[in-house]
């Protein structure tokens, strides 16, 4: 008896190392899964094709200003009293938590460039503390700005009808995501900023940074 007593200390520690192997192995397995997920969430969408805008300087920018880089993308017009100041808020809030080793673009395109001249986009981003480095505010004809802005980047803006506007600045219905385009100019994904059900600050720009970090490790 005192035999068997002996070895079933023994046997209990060695199936215990064996459930606590097996669970490390489970959560292994899970981890690498999880992360192949991660990579595999950000598929190519599409090419951005060349464009040739202007910016809040005044200074034409084109793609090859954007290249080898992850850039993020909008809409808005500024003198927009709806959404707009939201979504922007929420870029300048994605620019500060961005880290800054991040070589990442921010780039905000306008659906009214009539109005939206350079001077009046770069008042629109002191507005918002712009850093002016990081973050340019795009303007031009609104053929250049349909191609990239509709075309490339599936960034939709839609005049409203004289006869159904409800103020005067109740110019255009437009998307309130934001694009993300990989260093090959490849669209790579879309994140809603706003509306019911989204929690920009716990669960949209932490997605973004995230997808902006791995798209930056991408050769």
């Amino acid at each position: 008896m005192s035999d068997s007593s002996s070895r079933l200390p023994q046997t209990l520690w060695l199936g215990l190392g064996l459930l606590l192997g097996f669970l490390g192995l489970a959560y292994l397995l899970s981890l690498a899964e999880f992360n192949r997920q991660q990579r595999q969430s950000l598929p190519v969408i599409g090419a951005v094709a060349g464009f040739t805008l202007t910016n809040q300087d005044g200074k034409v920018t084109t793609l090859a200003d954007l290249t080898n880089r992850v850039w993020v993308a909008y809409i808005i017009f500024t003198r927009c009293a709806g959404p707009c100041p939201v979504i922007t808020g929420h870029m300048k809030s994605l620019e500060a938590a961005l880290p800054q080793t991040s070589n990442a673009k921010l780039v905000t395109l306008t659906t009214d460039p009539d109005f939206d001249t350079p001077a009046m986009m770069k008042k629109y981003g002191e507005r918002f503390d712009a850093d002016f480095g990081r973050w340019m505010f795009l303007t031009g004809t609104k053929a250049e700005i349909g191609a990239l802005g509709a075309g490339s980047l599936k960034l939709s803006a839609v005049p409203v009808a004289p006869a159904n506007q409800t103020n005067a600045a109740d110019l255009f219905i437009h998307t309130t995501i934001f694009v993300i385009v990989d260093k090959h100019a490849r669209l790579r994904g879309s994140f809603e900023t706003m509306g019911d059900g989204v929690d920009w600050t716990n669960a949209v720009q932490p997605r973004i940074v995230a997808a902006v970090r791995q798209l930056e490790r991408e050769p």
